[in-house]
């Protein structure tokens, strides 16, 4: 058993806390096992803040997950500013992305920051002008979160295009492109709601933290805004490499909060568009992402055909029966498209099971992943001769039609509710 902590922050971080009393700015990069890239992002953490924020007290915060390598001897390493304060730690708890940003809230709000931002470790593109762009919107209170926009290659950030991106901007009507991005920037008023929210031994300690974040930002009525960060490159992942606890945790917490905020998307959001603050053009090519089209298609076919007997409890029957005929199809490896209506239906169908589960919930989850690879795999195929401008077109295509059948999720949703309250009747 993994012992609980009252405060993620060790001891020596709060003699830290104690020894400059407050800071205006607060930068923190969560880390682990990130020596290639981690001295790099603190060096232009730490000239943005310098360089952007020359008469405030700022300090550039590491948290680290028990790195194995020598992130933290690197991030100690890092030049920065002499005005500009460092600090670089072991936080205590659960390990994972999540516990890591709990540490950064505390210290945040022990520090009373008037602005937050956190960066991720593994940044090849951040340049000290991302610091000013995420900081300036909660400095001027023109807004209490700010969310990234990146130009990324079409076949970068799978979960979120097909996933987290359409599934958010159908349930709450908000479009926020990047919610689950990892660069933020956020109000001390957000930051003390976190540390105060009871979910630090849940899937929000591991890779959940990112939509959990967005989600609540939108939901607790806090002002978002989308701020253009230009490229993002990074040590991405091939879609059907092994994503498995990364997608375990962000879907888990996606449908929770669907639980949490079942009010909000249960009426029927009018789309809220944010603007994109600092966009411009960027003539510059992406750094190609590498995909397996085989590999996603025999992830699809293995993972139906084990998993089937589940997917015929929760699935719609229509909706099997096409799935059905696609398996069959891509089993004789004969083409046939996984197309976003059926897909925007059957995550639609494990959402409102997920809800009524009384199960096991991460097994319910886990079985999404072999469907997750087959629309995948037949968007990479989709736009495969498309240049990523107009692979963004069939993401935005996608996530309309995920708004067109929300009135799908409000029926499905009524139907097992009814489900539910009769076999609680009959017991």
């Amino acid at each position: 058993m993994i012992k609980k902590y009252p405060s993620a922050p060790r001891q020596n971080v709060h003699m830290w806390v104690n020894q400059i009393h407050n800071v205006d700015i607060l930068v923190a990069v969560p880390c682990f096992n990130n020596e290639d890239t981690i001295g790099f992002v603190v060096e232009q953490s730490a000239k943005g803040l310098a360089q952007y924020f020359p008469d405030m007290k700022t300090a550039v915060f590491v948290s680290d997950g028990g790195s194995l390598d020598d992130t933290r001897e690197n991030a100690y390493r890092a030049p920065a500013p002499e005005k500009v304060l460092k600090r670089v730690t072991i936080y205590r708890g659960l390990p994972g992305k999540g516990t890591s940003f709990r540490a950064v809230f505390e210290v945040a709000t022990l520090l009373k920051a008037k602005a937050v931002a956190v960066v991720d470790s593994d940044l090849r593109s951040i340049t000290p002008e991302w610091i000013r762009l995420l900081i300036e919107p909660i400095l001027n209170r023109s807004a209490g979160f700010v969310v990234p926009y990146y130009r990324r290659h079409k076949f970068d950030g799978t979960i979120t295009n097909h996933i987290v991106y359409p599934m958010t901007r159908a349930l709450y009507g908000v479009d926020v492109r990047q919610p689950i991005g990892g660069d933020f920037g956020f109000s001390p008023e957000l930051a003390a709601f976190y540390m105060g929210e009871d979910v630090w031994d849940t899937d929000m300690a591991k890779f959940g933290i990112d939509i959990w974040m967005t989600t609540c930002a939108i939901n607790e009525g806090h002002s978002v805004v989308q701020t253009y960060l230009g490229t993002k490159v990074h040590d991405a992942k091939d879609p059907a490499a092994d994503l498995g606890p990364m997608f375990q945790q962000v879907i888990s917490t996606l449908f929770y909060l669907m639980g949490k905020y079942r009010s909000n998307w249960r009426q029927n959001n009018s789309l809220r568009v944010i603007p994109v603050s600092n966009k411009h053009e960027q003539d510059s090519e992406l750094a190609p992402v590498a995909v397996g089209l085989k590999k996603l298609q025999a992830e699809f076919v293995d993972g139906f055909n084990h998993f089937r007997p589940m997917y015929e409890q929760v699935l719609d029957p229509e909706n099997l029966d096409r799935l059905v005929h696609i398996h069959e199809r891509w089993k004789a490896n004969r083409e046939m498209e996984f197309d976003p209506d059926l897909w925007s239906r059957i995550l639609y169908d494990f959402a409102c099971v997920y809800q009524l589960w009384q199960r096991n919930r991460r097994r319910l989850v886990d079985i999404i992943t072999p469907l997750y690879f087959g629309r995948t795999r037949s968007y990479c195929e989709q736009v495969m001769n498309m240049n990523d401008q107009d692979a963004e077109a069939v993401v935005q295509a996608q996530a309309t039609i995920f708004e067109e059948n929300k009135t799908y999720l409000l029926e499905r949703f009524a139907h097992w509710e009814k489900e539910s309250a009769a076999a609680l009747g009959g017991t």
